[in-house]
């Protein structure tokens, strides 16, 4: 069964929740699409709610767009995901959390070192360059996830 796309651009902002602005920046990025109706109207396929509420919710867990997009590419024909390719999305997403949440961490335990002091200059400060090992090894700025920059005995 194929789905009809007659569902109009203010039709699924109102059901989605979002502006239609939102839809057409979504549709920009490549993560929904229309079609063009004969008076030249985008319509939606109804399937579409489900794919916004899938954006819309890892949005929420913090998942960027480019993220979300490259993920549901993943899925056959650009279809709308089903029960089972959810599933495996989110367990994707759940490392993806995971590991931003352990990244977080790392860096809440290591800030407080250099917030007391603010001279950047102690030994063990995890922000401190030591013998300036980011300009022989790496470019940019000071990296507080650097391991070899992290204090001994954490």
């Amino acid at each position: 069964m194929t789905l009809e796309a007659n569902l109009s651009v203010g039709t699924v902002a109102s059901r989605a929740d979002v502006a239609i602005s939102t839809l057409h920046f979504y549709e920009k990025k490549g993560l929904i699409r229309s079609w063009r109706n004969q008076g030249n109207q985008r319509r939606y396929k109804r399937d579409v709610l489900r794919r916004i509420a899938v954006i819309k919710a890892a949005q929420k867990m913090g998942i960027t767009l480019e993220e979300i997009k490259e993920t549901l590419s993943t899925l056959p024909d650009k279809r709308t995901p089903t029960k089972a390719d959810w599933q495996q999305l989110a367990q994707h997403w759940q490392r993806q959390l995971d590991e931003k949440i352990a990244y977080m961490q790392r860096l809440r335990d290591r800030v407080d070192g250099c917030v007391g002091c603010g001279c950047l200059s102690m030994e063990n400060c995890p922000i401190y360059n030591a013998d300036d090992y980011l300009g022989e090894h790496d470019s940019g700025a000071v990296l507080l996830e650097h391991p070899e920059l992290e204090r001994s005995g954490d």
